[in-house]
């Protein structure tokens, strides 16, 4: 019965401005009632949608929920995914709540939409969908967001995994470590693995490769605050151990003022707290306690008359050092007798030497800084200079801490120390740790050259004690992972053009 009656509005699409508006409103008003139709009334109203007149397209485009029935819905869930690419804001908000109401009729029909362009559209529409994606995925209640959902969800992200940015990758990490299910021990583990896999840790290392160096590094900073006693981090530990610090004087990296072997060092002590039962754990040890030694010099020798004969103090690297002593210290405690039994007489004497000559330097560096900061409280703690103090202080502070622990005869492994960069209150778990920059540090016997570091927000320490909650900014790769998907480093393949409604 009025078949005809609605072919004459789905033909007014056809007709001038005042037609199409009624058509925006009437053709999903109707639209329930004529099936055999459902296709012609769609096309419709994707023509409205493309229409030039702004006002007719944000018409059509609140209307598309309507026609969101049955086996429609993954269809008008791809076609609301390719209208992301709006660059008109009332617009492109129109798409997002359209989106958002039909995720509450079927999400997992939605997902099919949003999945499907991610997978095969445009490079515009994929960049928005992986956005919504990340963004209001957090905001759908319980009811929506089920355990057979989120299965989906993970299932689809491991499709899109095989070839991705890197700043696509912190967004599906970003996904998937708020999905609910993967917040038990098991989920972390899985999410971990998904790291490992994206990071290639079977591969051979090359530190001149700058993709190379980049990837590991935007994977391993995913990974670290997904680790915890029961989730271990092994064996993004031993590949570091193994394939990174011996090569870690020539790593390079794109990214301008980023000291990358900082970064590298920074990341190895954030692990080693979380390593399980390691393989090779003597040979790593090695390798760590090798790397110590180039960053903990020998006394310079003295001439005849006292005086240093080559007149020139080493340069005393703390911010290398805090990271070194510290992973060593967590890795020596599962081999204590490292030092003593695993060593040569020589050796261990040569270290003690080592030890005892940072410690004096130490101790005079902890004096200044001491003394530079002493009575100085709230605003004054602001200043640049004072910020690189504080810092410097918690650095050689936990310096000292592991040190002395390192002179008990026998060695000894049961102090625990704040690493200098991380906040002193317990961080709660699910928070991200954003990575730092930072840059080298080798501080003269001035205490107003100390570490540099990015010091944005301070901590205001109780008086006496000296700690520091530095801000930090996040760097994210812009460089392909897999396949080569990313900007500079050629496309995913021929994929179509322009809309495939």
């Amino acid at each position: 019965q009025h078949k005809d009656a609605y072919q004459v509005i789905l033909d007014g699409v056809k007709g001038g401005a005042k037609e199409k508006r009624l058509a925006a409103q009437f053709i999903p008003k109707f639209f329930k009632h004529f099936p055999e139709l459902a296709d012609s009334a769609i096309n419709a109203q994707l023509d409205l949608c493309e229409d030039e007149d702004v006002s007719i397209r944000r018409q059509a485009i609140k209307e598309l929920p309507q026609f969101a029935t049955g086996d429609n819905l993954p269809r008008v869930a791809d076609i609301l995914t390719q209208l992301l690419q709006s660059d008109d804001s009332a617009e492109f908000n129109l798409v997002n709540n359209a989106l958002l109401s039909i995720f509450k009729m079927d999400a997992k029909g939605t997902l099919g939409g949003l999945f499907s362009q991610i997978l095969q559209g445009e490079d515009i529409v994929r960049e928005r969908a992986i956005k919504f994606l990340s963004t209001k995925l957090k905001t759908l209640p319980e009811e929506v967001m089920t355990k057979e959902v989120e299965e989906f969800i993970l299932t689809e992200s491991k499709k899109v995994l095989e070839d991705v940015t890197g700043e696509e990758f912190v967004l599906f990490m970003k996904i998937l470590s708020g999905l609910k299910s993967l917040q038990t021990v098991s989920g972390r583990q899985q999410l971990v693995e998904l790291v490992a896999e994206q990071a290639d840790l079977e591969q051979t290392f090359n530190p001149s490769d700058t993709d190379c160096v980049d990837r590991l590094l935007q994977c391993t900073r995913q990974a670290v605050p997904l680790f915890s006693k029961n989730v271990h981090s092994t064996k993004f530990v031993t590949y570091f151990c193994e394939h990174v610090l011996p090569h870690l004087s020539s790593l390079t990296t794109l990214v301008e003022g980023l000291d990358i072997q900082l970064e590298v060092l920074k990341l190895l002590a954030e692990m080693s707290s979380f390593c399980g039962d390691m393989e090779k754990l003597e040979s790593n040890l090695k390798k760590l306690f090798d790397k110590l030694l180039e960053y903990m010099p020998l006394p310079p020798e003295e001439a005849e008359n006292g005086e240093n004969a080559s007149n020139e103090e080493p340069k005393l690297q703390f911010s290398y050092v805090e990271c070194l002593l510290y992973s060593f210290h967590q890795l020596g405690r599962k081999l204590p007798d490292f030092l003593t039994a695993k060593l040569n007489a020589e050796k261990l004497k040569d270290f003690k030497i080592r030890l005892q000559y940072f410690a004096r330097g130490l101790q005079v560096y902890i004096r200044q800084l001491r003394l530079a900061l002493q009575g100085k409280t709230g605003e004054a703690l602001k200043t640049e200079e004072n910020k690189i103090k504080v810092v410097a202080l918690k650095i050689t502070n936990n310096i000292n801490v592991l040190i002395k622990d390192l002179f008990h005869i026998p060695p000894s492994y049961k102090s625990t120390v704040t690493l200098s960069w991380k906040p002193v209150q317990k961080a709660d778990a699910s928070q991200k740790r954003a990575s730092e920059d930072t840059t080298s540090s080798s501080p003269p016997k001035k205490a107003s050259a100390g570490p540099k570091r990015d010091a944005r927000q301070i901590y205001n320490p109780p008086s006496g004690k000296y700690s520091s909650n530095l801000g930090s900014f996040s760097y994210e790769q812009r460089g392909g992972f897999r396949g080569g998907r990313g900007r500079g480093w050629g496309g995913r393949g021929n994929r179509s053009r322009g809309r495939i409604y």
